[in-house]
């Protein structure tokens, strides 16, 4: 490791610019004849309208134009789509209803939008979409799932009978059956995984621009994958051909999953544009962004876990009710399906796992991937199942956990994934020895003579990252590839351009990428620049979500470097006349090992461009390009230990202790990688005691601003003790697995068991509010 390479805790590069306020994001971006849009909003969640007046706004000062869904599909813009198609266990396809960009005829959530208006300002926008008037008809709403696959419920789209998306399975019924029935423990839980709304710190922005002299479309957007955002937009929604089409991606100020979607705002936008011939800018305010992005989680489960008489696990059954709200988003359906169904074994092995999910249409915002996307709600699933057996059997948490770990590897679940690298003892070793577990009855006992309530609780998750390899995904319906591409330009002075398909919105690529570089040639971080974000110059690429970017996106710039050092060594061999084998790239200098003939890295380079003296039949330049499709998906590890006090006067909940210890296996940059996990143990705990998304009778969005959705604040968050073990990966070559989801998948369990201990009962649902817990103290007093 040199000082800069891998393992080195490098500063943030890009922190340069974001803490002095020199950032680049989509509402700092400025075209000449600029105006802006705001749409007209459905007030209802669920009504029909037969028309829309548009007159009174038009009259308005400053207007342009107010466009409606009509005019829209006579454009013949395509509806929204779900890009991975899921099969029922019967057999039959999904059921995905009509989404248009701008509704026709019907409004299914509170928010959707009926129509935009652009005006020469934002607040003349605002004004006139106020002036729209649409004549509304209401219908009954239902926005909880399991109500709203009950006979009678309202039905949201006419393909989806009793407003079923899709009954899915994964498993062996009969294998499970037969566990059970031998079985000389079952635990039961009921387990409610809440909705939430993800709250990136920029809101959703689009800056739609047409181009009539070159016919050409550029739409800047705040996109987690620029080039996936291209491809919908011009093959499945009309919205441009490709070729003509550049969609950039800037600086983007968090995403969690929630800006992977091409949402209606960037298409209405970009359609505006040529409709009305000015570039067409929109930003959401924070309550536009409440209804609108894509929620998170909303899982209604019942599990039962069979044990032997040894106290192992012989079976699960898990049978959960997942809201996919109004409509089918980009990947809803695998996040409660193949991202949920296929990480119940847990870091244990159970040899016989059934699931069965039904995803359903609801009144609600509709629900897609959300940091973790699918692991969370499965590791909460298993980890409160496990704790909840340990206390029934009155045997330790964490001596029912390794009786159960998979000690093997490979190690073939029963629900499609093979684990090929972990050691979960490690984990939970460093994790109980950090938390001093052996001396937490002392501190127990402390508490109660202090009049306070003390809970430890454990959470051993594992998750499945990569998302890949791609012909696996494709069998599985994924409607893309996810592999992923690099391109690595060394100029004529030596500095190094790397071109990536990945995308950074706050995990710090331009730092870990350039690393790679400093571990490769020696040379400086400050002589790397990476490239990402525009599909104008750079090569087709996936994007960063499942905290890909890493073990798939290095391993492209990987392979890149493989081709770059090979022709780098062939160009100074022949010029220092020395065999090809014996020459050494080191510390930026290019040698004959063993010698003192050395050539610096930039002059190779310049010979490179210059051409004057290269080894016959070579070509000029030094710029190599590669595409990575991972072998398998890597699979994190770690074990979390929550310690809590809890008021039995108040309900009130504090987090005295939080540990995590994370097998990432290789790790680029360990401060960042620990902030990364600090951010989602954050995010988790927010989930776990603050956060919670609530419609009342009518559809409408309780908490639509940070006056009713609590976030978690300083004071609610301890001072995490992070650690890493490390196995590293197989099956990429740098040996990674990936960390960003990490701490918002193991810590929610881990802070309910915390709690459910130190209170003596196990009922109780996220978010653990104050009036929640100390109804739950009362419950059982």
């Amino acid at each position: 490791m040199g000082i800069e390479g891998i393992g080195a805790s490098v500063l943030r590069k890009e922190d340069r610019r974001f803490i002095t306020g020199r950032g680049r994001y989509v509402d700092d971006m400025v075209v000449p004849g600029m105006k802006y849009a705001a749409f007209v909003r459905s007030p209802h969640a669920h009504a029909s309208f037969s028309s829309i007046d548009k007159s009174a706004a038009l009259a308005m000062p400053g207007v342009i134009a107010v466009l409606t869904g009509e005019e829209l599909r006579a454009d013949g813009i395509g509806n929204l789509i779900c890009g991975w198609a899921v099969t029922s266990k019967d057999g039959s396809p999904m059921n995905m209803g009509a989404w248009p960009a701008l509704a026709v005829g019907t409004v299914r959530h509170v928010g959707q939008a009926v129509a935009v208006v652009v005006a020469e300002t934002r607040g003349q926008a605002r004004d006139a979409a106020e002036a729209v008037e649409v004549a509304y008809e209401e219908l009954p709403a239902v926005t909880q799932a399991v109500a709203a696959l009950g006979e009678g419920a309202p039905q949201l789209h006419p393909e989806a009978k009793n407003n079923l998306v899709f009954d899915w399975e994964l498993g062996n019924k009969p294998e499970v059956d037969a566990a059970f029935a031998r079985a000389a423990h079952v635990t039961k839980l009921h387990i409610v995984n809440n909705r939430l709304v993800p709250n990136a710190m920029e809101p959703r922005a689009a800056l739609g621009q047409y181009d009539p002299a070159e016919d050409h479309y550029t739409v800047w957007t705040t996109s987690q994958n620029p080039h996936v955002a291209r491809l919908v937009m011009s093959a499945f929604y009309n919205v441009a051909p490709e070729h003509k089409l550049r969609v950039i991606a800037p600086d983007v100020g968090g995403g969690f999953g929630s800006k992977i979607y091409i949402y209606p705002e960037e298409i209405v936008c970009l359609w505006a544009s040529k409709r009305t011939g000015v570039p067409v800018k929109w930003t959401a305010d924070r309550t536009e962004a409440f209804l609108t992005d894509a929620h998170g989680r909303d899982h209604v489960t019942e599990v039962e876990l069979a044990l032997d008489a040894d106290n192992r696990f012989i079976g699960l059954k898990v049978d959960t009710v997942a809201n996919l709200g109004a409509y089918m988003s980009l990947f809803s359906s695998a996040t409660p399906t193949y991202l949920y169904g296929t990480l119940l074994s847990g870091q244990y092995d159970i040899p016989a796992i059934y699931v069965n999910v039904k995803a359903v249409y609801t009144n609600t915002v509709p629900v897609d991937a959300y940091r973790g996307a699918g692991r969370p709600e499965a590791t909460y699933v298993v980890e409160r199942t496990v704790e909840t057996a340990a206390r029934e059997l009155g045997i330790s948490p964490a001596e029912l956990r390794r009786r159960n770990f998979v000690r093997s590897f490979p190690h073939q679940t029963p629900v499609i994934m093979c684990y090929d690298a972990g050691d979960f003892e490690a984990s939970l070793e460093a994790g109980m020895q950090a938390a001093d577990v052996a001396g937490f009855e002392a501190r127990r006992a402390e508490a109660q003579g202090r009049g306070k309530l003390r809970g430890l609780g454990m959470s051993c998750y594992i998750e499945a990252c990569g998302i890949a390899p791609s012909k696996a995904v494709g069998s599985l319906g994924a409607g893309v590839g996810l592999w992923e591409s690099a391109e690595i330009r060394v100029n004529p002075v030596g500095t190094v351009e790397i071109l990536t398909g990945s995308h950074s919105h706050g995990q710090g690529h331009e730092t870990t990428f350039a690393q790679l570089i400093a571990e490769r040639f020696g040379l400086p971080v400050d002589n790397v620049q990476v490239i990402h974000g525009d599909t104008d110059k750079v090569q087709f690429g996936m994007g960063t979500y499942g905290s890909r970017s890493g073990a798939v996106g290095m391993s492209a710039i990987v392979k890149a470097l493989d081709k770059v050092e090979k022709k780098a060594k062939k160009i100074a061999a022949h010029l220092l006349e020395a065999d090809e084998g014996d020459i050494e790239i080191a510390n930026g200098e290019v040698r004959v090992a063993g010698t003192d003939r050395k050539l610096g890295w930039h002059e190779v380079a310049l010979n490179a461009y210059t051409a004057h003296n290269l080894p016959d039949g070579m070509e000029p330049g030094l710029k190599e390009g590669a595409f990575y499709d991972p072998q398998n998906f890597t699979f994190p590890a770690g074990c979390y230990i929550c310690e809590v006090e809890v008021d039995p006067e108040t309900g009130g909940v504090e987090i005295v202790q939080f540990v995590a210890a994370d097998d990432f296996g290789t790790v680029i940059n360990p401060m960042i990688v620990h902030g990364q996990v600090h951010g989602g143990i954050a995010q988790g705990i927010g989930q776990a005691l603050l956060e919670g998304t609530v419609y009342d009778g009518s559809g409408q969005l309780v908490t639509a601003s940070y006056m009713d959705y609590a976030m978690p604040r300083a004071q609610n968050l301890p001072s995490f003790q992070v650690s890493t073990t490390s196995t590293p990966s197989p099956s990429n070559p740098l040996g990674m697995k990936g960390c960003g989801e990490a701490g918002a998948i193991g810590s929610p369990p881990a802070v309910i068991n915390a709690i459910t201990d130190a209170i003596g009962n196990n009922d109780l649902t996220m978010p653990a509010t104050p009036q929640k817990v100390w109804d739950a103290i009362r419950a059982v007093a």
